[in-house]
């Protein structure tokens, strides 16, 4: 019986000519060198190499678990894994329990953790990276075959040269934080292995390990529980941005007309949201533009709520997700700016712009709302925002705790100066807090609607900065104030590998021992 998950170490040794490296599945046939390379690899171990038998137990119960890697031809190096149910474990488990006393009868194709038996490398072939390019295959597999993670006990090979003055936890500190170089722990920390709990009598006859070991895991972040409903949430999801030109209607049916052939277009590219901008219903105003401007938009305010009514029957009859933009809305006599999230399934949710701009208070009369809130929807967790609150940092932030992964930003902007404000304000929440962000704003010109004579607008989508992203964290750009449509795919998942494995950890790393912010 070998060890657990001892990984490759550096060391001096010239290495052979290499000509070809192979991963392979293991096959019974390599047992001989299998064998020699386990002795040697596990000198300080009674009992270093697997018995034939429990080779051949592993291969027939779990094919894909068993790797090895040739380089010319030779074999270098194997890695052992089986599937378990780990709920009928403790975290206290011994390495001879997890294996079924190294028969693998504990080994069960519908359990959800891919546990690690073994990994080795010939010492002459060390040194090459060998160790992570299986344990990247592991990954891959757990991954591919929708496992929560990845464990298994970690010795501690050095550990005995300090047990008389640290315990295994101060040891495992020691090396996180680089005092002490363990060649299995170090391996595993620089895989993103986390230690979950130390196990005392792990691995009999250990004594390097004084028994002890550090069970770790890797977490798969794609893993998706099971589910008995019909239609899970996509993980690539189609925003389409409607670029809106304002210009003089007839009446609401007209402009209705103008907005439905917008969702027709986008739906037809099977966009799952489609986004509006802010007052893009502004044009409704015009026949009462001889009133003063706070008698207006509250005349505009009562096409709100006909408005909805008719989107959300577009959302259902196209099949998509419907952001409105905003417009006003008259409640106990006070004025918001006000949006509506209609669901393809029928239902509408509510959002408030919770910082009015100056102009909008002085001009209009309008309150700031006080409610923010994060929306569930078929395409994962969403956040909607209009304009001005994008600029407030605080908020984004808010609902990125709450998980969300896109970010929507109804706008309307008069000048550059204020789309460069919404613009870039925008895409610093994107990288911050580590979601996409869409922004679509209105263009053109309304010379007879007070206080809405004019536009800029380029609308857009945003991302992280990251490898997985575009370098300039721009995923897709409308036409500056052109009337059109912007329809980009993003990838959730992508999200998922950010946020454990991004160069950077701009959530993860917030120092919340210092700072933190809550909603009231």
């Amino acid at each position: 019986m070998a060890s657990p998950a001892t990984p490759e170490v550096k060391n001096a040794l010239a290495h052979p000519e290499i000509e070809k490296v192979e991963l392979k599945y293991l096959t019974i046939k390599e047992y001989k060198q299998l064998r020699s390379i386990m002795e040697e690899a596990y000198a300080v171990l009674p009992d270093a190499a697997w018995a034939r038998e429990e080779i051949q137990a592993l291969i027939k119960r779990f094919p894909e678990g068993q790797i090895a890697i040739h380089i010319n031809g030779q074999l270098a190096g194997c890695a052992l894994s089986i599937i378990v149910d780990y709920a009928k474990f403790k975290d206290t488990h011994t390495y001879e329990q997890i294996t079924g006393k190294y028969t693998f009868d504990t080994h069960d194709p519908e359990g959800n953790i891919l546990y690690g038996v073994d990994v080795f490398v010939d010492p002459q072939f060390r040194g090459l990276r060998l160790g992570r390019r299986m344990y990247d295959y592991r990954k891959e597999l757990c991954e591919e075959m929708n496992l929560e993670g990845i464990m298994f006990g970690g010795r501690l090979p050095k550990y005995h040269q300090y047990s008389d003055e640290l315990t295994p936890k101060q040891y495992i500190d020691r090396v996180k934080s680089k005092d002490i170089h363990d060649p299995v722990l170090n391996f595993q920390f620089a895989n993103d292995f986390n230690v979950k709990r130390i196990i005392k009598g792990y691995l009999e006859g250990d004594h390097e390990s004084e028994e002890y070991a550090a069970l770790l895991m890797w977490n798969n972040v794609l893993y998706a529980a099971p589910t008995r409903k019909v239609g899970t949430e996509k993980s690539v999801v189609r925003l389409g941005l409607v670029q809106w030109q304002m210009r003089p209607y007839s009446g609401m049916d007209e402009l209705l007309e103008q907005a439905e052939y917008f969702v027709d277009a986008v739906a037809a590219y099977r966009s799952d949201f489609a986004l509006f901008p802010e007052f893009f219903n502004a044009p409704l105003m015009a026949d009462y533009n001889d009133l003063p401007e706070p008698e207006a938009i509250r005349k505009l305010a009562e096409f709100t709520e006909p408005l909805v009514k008719k989107f959300s029957e577009f959302s259902i009859s196209y099949n998509i997700n419907i952001i409105t933009g905003s417009m006003p809305s008259v409640e106990k006599g006070k004025l918001y700016n006000v949006g509506y999230l209609c669901k393809r399934d029928g239902t509408v949710e509510k959002f408030y712009k919770l910082h009015v701009t100056p102009d909008e208070a002085k001009v209009w009369g309008m309150t700031g709302g006080n409610k923010l809130k994060s929306f569930d929807t078929d395409c994962g967790k969403i956040g909607i925002l209009i304009c001005y609150d994008v600029e407030f940092p605080e908020l984004p932030r808010l609902l990125a705790e709450q998980g969300v992964d896109i970010l929507f930003v109804p706008f309307l902007t008069d000048t550059q100066n204020g789309y460069s404000r919404v613009r870039h304000c925008a895409q610093a929440r994107a990288i911050e807090n580590e979601c996409y962000v869409a922004i679509a704003g209105s263009v053109g010109n309304l010379p007879k609607v007070h206080n809405m004579d004019i536009q800029y607008a380029q609308s857009m989508v945003f991302t992280p900065c990251d490898f997985a992203f575009p370098s300039n964290g721009v995923k897709a750009e409308a036409t500056p104030n052109t009337e059109m449509i912007l329809v980009a795919d993003v990838d959730l998942d992508l999200l998922k590998e950010l946020h454990v494995h991004g160069s950077v950890h701009n959530l993860r790393d917030r120092r919340i021992d210092v700072y933190n912010l809550s909603l009231k």
